[in-house]
């Protein structure tokens, strides 16, 4: 219990630290929303009508720096981000509703296969060292983890969508896609996430292969692996008892920090393709200067990655019993 109560007080003061400094750097950026809002109309406006702006916006009483952050402080723990500045006058809370599935489903998914096959491809690789085929992974993966992902969705982009006019060039879905859920819904929704989610997929499997193949050849030269055989164990047993369960856990630890991520969405990637999810639309409000949807975006990936840290923590300690016994 003073082990989880200790993970408890680090994980809450981390999320103040988080939210203190999500206050802080966007208004480190040069410029203010004022003055993006009063841009789009050229100095047209006349004073009254700023003045409306202002009270529409939520902008007409900034205050000091330190009322403004008691302020903020006080609507996050109601779950009150506010109105977005560039998508006004949507909530910030209704933005992040409509792209959360999209990245959810786009990130969330090819994260999960990208770990399931680069940790398969990697034990096979590992433990198999010294055949051609094991030995030809290495290379290809690095290659595939070294390529910039954003050049490889342009890539892709160019090829499938827009020469061979295979796939959709932006979006997440067409125009009049049918009823929610219907046949030609999900059609759609597939189409436009095939290309995407094959970016993410391909440039991310190389990292996961490269880790777990390091790990399995550490693993490889514990002495337990000579005790293993010299009892007679089959090699089969070897790699799914020991070898696999023992190199698994560090990739382990970094597919919960992976999947802490997701909600940020795969920034560039969601923005070559005009991908509605909380990546694109987080760059739309650093462009815009959206405060309240930066924040927002930015406090719901700092607590995804808190807790999906705390939680992998918690599941190393009932996997491994070295990890148990040192925290009895």
């Amino acid at each position: 219990m003073p082990y989880l109560l200790r993970k408890i007080v680090i994980l809450l003061f981390t999320l103040w630290v988080a939210a203190t400094l999500n206050f802080v750097l966007p208004r480190l950026v040069p410029g203010d929303p004022v003055s993006v809002m009063l841009a789009k109309y050229q100095g047209r406006l006349d004073p009254s009508a700023v003045d409306a702006l202002k009270i529409a916006y939520g902008l007409n009483d900034l205050g000091s720096p330190i009322s403004q952050y008691f302020s903020y402080l006080g609507r996050l723990l109601h779950g009150d981000f506010g109105r977005s500045i560039s998508l006004f006058p949507t909530p910030v809370l209704e933005v992040i509703r409509m792209a959360l599935p999209y990245t959810l489903g786009l990130v969330g998914i090819t994260t999960i296969l990208s770990f399931i096959i680069g940790s398969a491809l990697g034990l096979y690789s590992g433990w198999r060292r010294g055949q051609a085929g094991a030995d030809a992974l290495t290379p290809v993966s690095l290659f595939l983890n070294s390529m910039p992902y954003f050049w490889f969705a342009l890539l892709m982009l160019y090829i499938f969508a827009f020469q061979l006019k295979w796939f959709p060039l932006s979006g997440a879905l067409d125009p009049f896609p049918g009823d929610a859920f219907s046949a030609g819904w999900w059609s759609s929704l597939l189409r436009h996430a095939v290309l995407p989610a094959f970016t993410i997929l391909v440039t991310s499997v190389g990292g996961w292969l490269i880790t777990m193949r390091n790990n399995v050849v550490s693993v490889s030269s514990e002495d337990y692996l000579a005790f293993a055989r010299a009892k007679g164990l089959t090699e089969r047993r070897i790699l799914s008892r020991y070898v696999f369960r023992n190199a698994l856990l560090p990739s382990f630890t970094s597919f919960g920090m992976a999947l802490g991520f997701v909600v940020g969405g795969a920034f560039l990637t969601e923005i070559v393709f005009s991908y509605p999810g909380l990546g694109f639309y987080l760059y739309q409000a650093v462009v815009g200067l959206d405060y309240p949807l930066m924040q927002a975006i930015f406090f719901i990936i700092a607590l995804t990655v808190l807790l999906a840290n705390f939680a992998v923590d918690l599941l190393n300690v009932l996997l491994d019993p070295r990890i148990r016994e040192s925290r009895a």
